[in-house]
C-alpha cells in the first residue's frame, strides 16, 4: 500500500480538525446516528485517542462504540479522477459512512485501510461518519480477557455483579482508542499506480534494485500507459532508468543506506498520466550463525521498546514528540528501537528512513498468552491459550494483520526484522502450530525475505519455546532483578547467566528487547533500592554486565523509552515508570548511563 503524497497527478486532503463527536448510549445504530448530524455533539479532535480528552471516567474508561462526524465536499477539479478515502488507524473496530451508507467495516486499530468514493460524492457537502469500537477480546489483536492482566496480583479487584461493562485489557498498557492517525481523501487518475515492491542487492561499490509495479488500468492501451521508473540521488541526478514494470536498476558508485547515517533514493514511477515518488534506502539484511548482518557487517543494536503514547493525544499521532524522541535517541547514541506491540505511525517510519534509525516492525500481536498473572484467566478458569474450543480465537486476524503489514512497510530500509508477536504462549502445547503458518506467511510477503522473530516472555521455559526453531533471531524480555529477583541482584544476575548458557546451544543471536525496572523521577537513595533512580543505573550495569560477556547477545533495548500510561492496578503508579525518560522526556539518572555506555559501543563490530 502506497502512502498518500501529491505528486502532479495526485491531489491529497487531509481531514484533521475538530469533529463532532459522541459516545454510544447502547442505542446509536438503532437510532440510526449515521444518518443525520448527531445531536448534542461534543467537540473531538482528529487524529487523536479521545480518552484522556474529556473529564472523567466514563469517557475515559468508555466501553463501545463512539461516533465521529464531519461534513466533506469535493472540488469540481477532480471530477473524473479516482477518489479514495483513507483510514489511517482507527482503533479497533470501525465502520465508515457517507450520508447514511455503510462503505466499509474494519478491524485492526493500527494500520490504514481504504475505499473509493468517487461514485458517491456527488455536488455539495456530504455527512460522513466513523463509528469505532474499542471493545477488544479473545478474537481482537491486541488481545482482551475475562480479567485484567495483572488481575491475579491485585487481590482479586475484579467486577462486581453491578459492574458497568469494560475492557480487559491483556497487555500493559493503556487501551487508548479513536481515531488516531490521519483521514485523508486523495486522487488518482483512473489508470494508476498501485503498489511498488523494491529489493536491493549489493555486489561491492554497485547496486542492483529489482522492482515490480501494479498498476490498474491501462491494459488494453498500453501505448497510452506505459510505465517508466526513474531513479534519482539525493542531488537530483538521474542514476537509472527503465521502460518496464517489472525489471532491474543498476547503480554505479552506490551510496548505502546506514544506520545513523541515512541516503535515500528517489523512485520515480510514471504510468500513464499517473506519477508517483517513492524514498528507498539501499542495503541488505540477513542473519550470519549467530551475527546480524547491515551491509555485510555485524551490527550491533542499542536503544529502546517504544510506545505511541503521549499527554494528552494518548496513542494519537504526535509529530513533534516523534521528532523529539528520535533526537533524544541520537543524543544517547542509540541506533534503533521496537514498535512494541503495534505498527506506528508512517510517518514514524518514513522518519526513520530519513534518520537513519533501525526498526524491529512488530504486529499487534500482544496478548496472545492467556498465563499472565490471573489475566484472561480471571476468577481461576485455567484455559490453554491455544486451546481449540476456549483459548484465544486470532489467528486469522493474525494473518490478516501481519499480510497489512509487510504490504505497508516492506520498502522501508529502516525496517530489518519483522515480530510477529510479543510475549506470546510460546512454548504452550499448540504454540508452534499457531505460529508456524504465520511466520511462513511473512517470509513469503515480504519481497527482501527479512528476518523473522517473536519476542519471548520470560515465564516461557527455553526448552519449549517455540521460538527456538521458527525464529531467525532469539528476542528475549527478562527482568532478572526485577520481577525476577531482586533487590540482591545476585541471584538474578547467576540466573540471568544460566539462561545465556542456553540459547548459546541455539547458534542464533540473541537481542534483550525488553528488560528493565520502575522508577520514579526523582526518588533516591544513598543505597540503591528499588523504585529510586540509583537501584534503576544498578539494575542496568548488571544486565549489560552480562550482555557483553555473551558472544551471541547483538542487542540491547532498554523498557521503556519513556514512562507511559496503563490501566490501573496496584503495580502502576499512573502508569509503567520503566521509562529513561519521563513521558514529559525529562532524563532519569539511567539515560546517562546509556548515554556515555552507548557511545562507547560501535554500530558495527562490537563483538568481534
Amino acid at each position: 500500500m502506497l502512502y498518500p503524497i501529491l505528486t502532479p497527478s495526485r491531489f491529497v486532503c487531509d481531514l484533521s480538525g475538530v469533529w463532532d463527536f459522541k459516545l454510544d448510549n447502547g442505542k446509536g445504530f438503532e437510532e440510526k446516528w449515521q444518518e443525520k448530524p448527531l445531536k448534542d455533539a461534543m467537540t473531538m479532535p482528529v487524529p487523536a485517542s479521545y480518552n484522556d480528552l474529556k473529564e472523567g471516567t466514563d469517557f475515559r474508561d468508555h466501553y463501545g462504540w463512539v461516533f465521529y462526524q464531519r461534513k466533506i465536499s469535493l472540488p469540481k477539479a477532480v471530477t473524473g479522477e479516482r477518489v479514495v478515502l483513507r483510514c489511517d488507524a482507527v482503533t479497533h473496530h470501525a465502520k465508515v459512512y457517507l450520508d447514511g451508507k455503510l462503505l466499509c467495516e474494519h478491524k485492526g486499530g493500527f494500520l490504514p485501510f481504504e475505499m473509493e468514493i468517487a461514485d458517491l460524492m456527488t455536488e455539495g457537502e456530504h455527512l460522513l461518519t466513523i463509528a469505532v469500537d474499542n471493545v477488544i477480546d479473545y478474537t481482537t489483536l491486541p488481545v482482551g480477557g475475562k480479567g485484567d492482566m495483572l488481575g491475579g496480583l491485585m487481590g482479586g479487584m475484579g467486577e462486581s455483579q453491578d459492574s458497568k461493562p469494560q475492557n480487559h485489557p491483556n497487555f500493559d498498557f493503556f487501551n487508548y482508542c479513536g481515531i488516531t492517525r490521519p483521514v485523508r481523501i486523495y486522487t488518482t487518475p483512473k489508470k494508476y499506480i498501485h503498489d511498488i515492491a523494491l529489493v536491493s542487492q549489493v555486489n561491492g561499490q554497485s547496486a542492483d534494485i529489482s522492482y515490480q509495479i501494479e498498476t490498474e488500468g491501462g491494459e488494453e492501451e498500453n501505448s497510452c500507459c506505459e510505465c517508466k521508473v526513474e531513479l534519482f540521488d539525493e542531488e537530483g541526478n538521474k542514476v537509472a532508468e527503465s521502460g518496464k514494470k517489472t525489471g532491474m536498476l543498476h547503480i554505479e558508485h552506490v551510496h548505502l543506506w546506514q544506520p545513523l547515517q541515512a541516503y535515500l533514493y528517489q523512485v520515480k514511477v510514471t504510468f500513464g498520466k499517473d506519477e508517483y515518488t517513492l524514498p528507498y534506502g539501499v542495503r541488505t539484511v540477513r542473519v550470519d550463525g549467530e551475527r546480524f548482518l547491515i551491509n555485510e557487517k555485524p551490527f550491533y543494536f542499542k536503544g529502546y521498546g517504544k510506545h505511541e503514547d503521549t499527554f494528552p493525544n494518548g496513542r494519537g499521532i504526535h509529530l513533534p514528540m516523534n521528532t523529539k524522541d528520535i533526537s533524544l535517541l541520537k543524543w544517547q547514541g542509540a541506533n534503533s528501537f521496537r514498535t512494541s506491540h503495534y505498527p506506528y505511525s508512517e510517518e514514524m517510519m518514513r522518519l526513520c528512513d530519513r534518520e537513519g534509525i533501525v526498526v524491529i516492525d512488530e504486529t499487534t500481536a500482544v496478548g496472545v498468552n492467556l498465563q499472565f498473572g490471573g489475566g484472561a484467566n480471571f476468577g481461576g478458569q485455567k484455559i490453554g491459550t491455544f486451546d481449540p474450543e476456549h483459548g484465544v480465537k486470532t489467528l486469522d486476524h493474525h494473518k490478516e494483520v501481519v499480510r497489512d503489514l509487510i504490504a505497508r512497510d516492506k520498502n522501508y530500509a529502516c525496517v530489518v526484522m519483522w515480530s510477529i508477536a510479543n510475549e506470546p504462549d510460546s512454548a504452550a502445547e499448540g504454540a508452534y502450530e499457531y505460529f508456524k503458518p504465520l511466520y511462513d506467511l511473512a517470509r513469503e510477503s515480504d519481497p527482501q525475505k527479512r528476518p523473522c522473530t517473536l519476542v519471548s516472555v520470560q515465564m516461557a521455559e527455553p526448552e519449549k519455546d517455540c521460538s527456538a526453531k521458527l525464529s531467525d533471531v532469539i528476542c528475549l524480555n527478562r527482568y532478572y532483578g526485577w520481577y525476577f529477583g531482586g533487590p540482591d541482584l545476585k541471584g538474578p544476575e547467576a540466573a540471568l547467566r544460566k539462561e545465556l548458557d542456553f540459547w548459546k546451544k541455539i547458534g542464533k543471536p540473541v537481542i534483550f528487547t525488553e528488560y528493565g525496572a520502575d522508577t520514579v523521577m526523582g526518588f533516591h537513595d544513598t543505597t540503591p533500592v528499588m523504585y529510586t533512580e540509583e537501584y534503576q543505573v544498578e539494575y542496568y550495569k548488571m544486565n549489560n554486565g552480562v550482555f557483553d560477556d555473551c558472544h551471541i547477545v547483538v542487542g540491547e533495548q532498554a523498557w521503556n523509552f519513556a514512562d507511559f500510561a496503563t490501566s490501573q492496578s496496584l503495580l502502576r503508579v499512573q502508569g509503567n515508570k520503566k521509562g529513561i525518560f519521563t513521558r514529559d522526556r525529562k532524563p532519569k539518572l539511567i539515560a546517562h548511563y546509556f548515554r556515555d555506555r552507548w557511545h562507547k559501543i560501535p554500530d558495527f563490530d562490537y563483538k568481534k
